[in-house]
């Protein structure tokens, strides 16, 4: 099967021969546990809001603030470590990654005052979008060539345990006691990660390695680009609605507030099973599986505004669209073959491009809400949403056909003069 790019692979794979699979499975743990604590960290806020309006005395919009704030902190220390990481070894580089994690958050539960508390929830987001870059990067170093995809997706199933277990929980914690207990944990688990890597993870798992300024200048490609771009907009349909959902099965659906967990709970069990659908689908299809998961996504958004309706088939469509998942471990990926000597800097800004799908959804969908088209209008505005990120593969497509074609064209002839 041809690769969808002419840019080869320099993610290491398979470098570390030497480790057993119990190895190789306790470090998986360990980055999956950290990719947990990330993903519980992010979604707390919005199970916790209405403990958080009480306690801070502030607005619900306010506490969307420090959801944003979050979003904006990973948008930005994404690259930003990346970069002054380059020359890190991968080890050095994840065990720093989660201290800085854990102070963050644990600067969250202490933070006094609304205002501290929206500049730690940013400091929090800094070491996001790199953690899971790098350690990415270290899943497929210790994995075999054709399993690549699958690595890739163990490691973003913290993430997707964190929507299914770790916000229920989080938020019914959160209930019982101070929701600042919920950031001292976050921390805890942070910490956990960081010295189960320190024990478990050798020292020469590692990969190339580049300056600052090579990353840079490897990074700036238009595969790269094109990559970060349906992540960035293809994916926004999916936060669009998960975003209003509580509103809409109380206004739509009509049902109690008690079955909006269950709402939540069935995205999580999408991005599961998404989840290791998108390793399996790149392992088989490259960037040819984001085209099957986008086309999945236009159809289920637009049936969404249809199946709101009632309580059965609006579990069921947060589960199809939950699917949608299925898109990072696919763009992960692929990030990794075609970044060339910006890899660590690629798979960080993947997740910059996934947050900002994030703020694009609810400001989207919100500007359709307040515009008078209703609740279930984030259904259409996500379809759009997957229409721009399907076109976005389709040059990305050409893209890689045209520079296949370009090396494959053999050398014209050189003319010989007659002396």
């Amino acid at each position: 099967m041809a690769q969808d790019s002419l840019i080869p692979n320099t993610g290491a794979p398979n470098t570390n021969t030497d480790l057993t699979p119990r190895q190789v499975g306790l470090i998986l743990f360990a980055l999956t546990l950290g990719g947990f604590a990330i993903g519980t960290s992010e979604f707390a806020s919005m199970g916790l809001m209405p403990n958080m309006v009480a306690s801070l005395g502030v607005t619900e919009p306010q506490v969307g603030h420090l959801i944003s704030a979050y979003a904006l902190g990973v948008v930005v220390g994404a690259p930003l470590l990346a970069i002054l990481g380059a020359g890190w070894t991968r080890k050095t580089l994840l065990l720093s990654l989660m201290g800085f994690y854990a102070l963050g958050n644990l600067a969250s539960a202490l933070g006094p005052t609304y205002h501290s508390l929206l500049l730690f929830r940013f400091i929090a987001g800094l070491p996001h979008g790199a953690y899971f870059g790098v350690a990415a990067l270290t899943a497929v170093a210790i994995s075999p060539p054709h399993r690549r995809g699958r690595a890739v997706s163990i490691v973003m199933l913290g993430l997707t345990l964190a929507i299914l277990i770790g916000n229920p929980l989080a938020t019914w914690v959160g209930q019982l006691v101070d929701w600042r207990w919920i950031y001292a944990a976050v921390s805890m688990i942070a910490v956990a990660t960081a010295v189960l890597l320190a024990v478990w993870l050798p020292a020469h798992v590692d990969g190339p390695k580049a300056k600052p300024l090579d990353e840079l200048r490897a990074f700036n490609r238009l595969p790269v680009w094109q990559a970060l771009g349906i992540g960035a907009i293809g994916f926004a349909g999916m936060f669009a609605v998960f975003s209003y959902l509580a509103p809409t099965m109380l206004e739509v659906t009509r049902v109690s507030a008690a079955w909006i967990p269950l709402g939540l709970v069935g995205f999580g069990v999408g991005g599961v099973i998404g989840n290791f659908a998108g390793g399996w689908l790149f392992d088989r299809f490259k960037l040819r599986g984001a085209w099957v998961v986008l086309a999945w996504a236009l159809a289920m958004l637009l049936l969404f505004p249809l199946m709101a309706k009632w309580l059965p088939t609006l579990l069921l469509a947060t589960v199809a669209i939950g699917l949608m998942g299925a898109l990072g471990p696919i763009l992960q990926s692929h990030l990794m073959d075609v970044a060339g000597d910006a890899q660590t800097l690629a798979a960080a800004s993947h997740h910059a491009a996934f947050n900002t799908a994030n703020a694009l959804g609810p400001w989207l969908g919100g500007m359709a809400i307040v515009a008078g088209y209703g609740w279930t209008s984030t259904g259409y505005v996500g379809a759009a949403t997957a229409v721009i990120g399907l076109l976005i593969y389709v040059w990305a497509s050409k893209t890689a056909h045209a520079a296949r074609a370009l090396a494959d064209e053999p050398p014209a002839p050189v003319a010989c003069e007659s002396s």
